[in-house]
Order: C-alpha cells, then structure tokens, then sequence
C-alpha cells in the first residue's frame, strides 16, 4: 500500500445496492494506487482489510458464483 495514505482519513464509500442508512454493508475507500481498502461500515474504526484489485474481483465473483450477490 502507498505509504503516504492514512485508510483513517480516506474517503469511503458504501455500495450503490447499500440501502442509504443502513450500516450492514462494507465500504471501501479509492484513492490508493493498486489496493482497495475495505471496511465494515457497522465498525469504521475497526479493521481495514487491503486487497489487490485482482484479489477482490476474485472475491466478488466467488460470491456472485454462489448467488450471494
């Protein structure tokens, strides 16, 4: 990850599906060369998970494959 970035202070973003107040989704934050931070919006000061954006292509397309999506 870009050392110059704080996830703390990035810009996060809920999926365009979230249904606007409700906190049951994850959200991630742009701005980070060749990563994607990702979040669960019910704790924004827990942990961040970081994945490659090939890593969470993967992940959602599991997903999707599963019919979870």
């Amino acid at each position: 990850m870009n050392a110059g970035r704080d996830v703390r202070v990035a810009r996060w973003r809920k999926s365009s599906h979230s249904n606007g107040g409700d906190n049951t989704c994850v959200e991630v934050a742009d701005g980070f060369p060749g990563v994607l931070p990702v979040r669960d919006s019910k704790d924004p000061d827990g942990p961040v998970l970081i994945f490659t954006h090939e890593a969470w292509g993967a992940f959602i397309g599991g997903l999707k494959g599963r019919g979870c999506l």
